[in-house]
């Protein structure tokens, strides 16, 4: 398409998370969300940002031209990151316990660190590592066409990351946007959406809407291109709406 950027489309780990009918209003003191009976709790948010924060301090400044350069600032999780994270491993965990899934590949947390210029050892990285492995025996049904509207969200963030010019229009776009990879992403979508619908999700409102992407525009902030919400809509609350953080590469490709 005449103007477009090549900016590439990532599939996260290609996987996403739906949800849920929930049970009723739950609220307590000191819980981030609920997944079912199970409570995540800010504390336990909180010691995963610590301990991201502890293993990646922030580049100092070089003394002299015989010291190795800084490195890259760490692209630290925000707290949203990392209730998704959980929310989304306790679901994956429940769902192959009921349905007898097993992973179909482990994932390498070197690979999840690298993307966001963090130590492998980071909990919040094994954490993520973990999830993927998970999702990754969750079954994918065939492919799924967009609709018109999902097209023209899709095209709205491609606008928002810069990925797509202001000038384009729907129909433009499509013709590059609409292939193979946005299908299967909209096919993980789906099926892992209908997956845990017996599941309930409740998520305490300062994180609201908790999205989580299944296919990003890659940039220093990426922009999520198609993902699944996570409890409930937002509730106009201060909302901390950090993302996972894919590695920026030029061409369309499949994470």
């Amino acid at each position: 398409m005449t103007g477009m950027r090549a900016r590439r489309l990532i599939a996260v780990a290609s996987v996403a998370v739906g949800l849920v009918a929930l049970s009723g209003c739950r609220s307590e003191p000191g819980v981030a969300a609920y997944v079912g009976d199970h409570r995540i709790t800010e504390d336990a948010v909180t010691e995963i940002i610590d301990d991201a924060r502890a293993k990646n301090p922030a580049p100092t400044e070089t003394a002299g031209p015989t010291e190795m350069p800084a490195g890259p600032e760490p692209r630290l999780p925000g707290r949203s990151e990392v209730v998704s994270v959980l929310v989304l491993g306790e679901v994956c965990d429940r769902v192959s316990a009921a349905e007898g899934y097993r992973p179909q590949r482990e994932v390498d947390p070197a690979q999840i660190a690298q993307g966001a210029g963090l130590n492998p050892e980071t909990g919040y990285v094994r954490r993520t590592a973990e999830l993927y492995a998970c999702l990754s025996g969750i079954p994918v049904g065939a492919p799924v066409a967009p609709s018109e509207q999902e097209l023209a969200d899709l095209v709205a963030a491609g606008k928002r990351a810069g990925a797509v010019p202001a000038e384009v229009t729907v129909e433009q776009a499509a013709t590059q946007l609409d292939g193979e990879q946005l299908r299967f992403a909209l096919a993980n979508r789906n099926s892992l959406a209908q997956a845990v619908e017996a599941y309930d999700v409740t998520v305490n409102p300062r994180y609201r809407p908790l999205v989580f992407p299944v296919l990003s525009f890659s940039g220093e902030a990426p922009i999520v291109a198609v993902g699944v919400p996570l409890g409930e809509p937002a509730s106009g609350a201060v909302t901390d709406v950090s993302t996972p953080k894919p590695q920026p590469s030029a061409g369309p490709t499949d994470g």
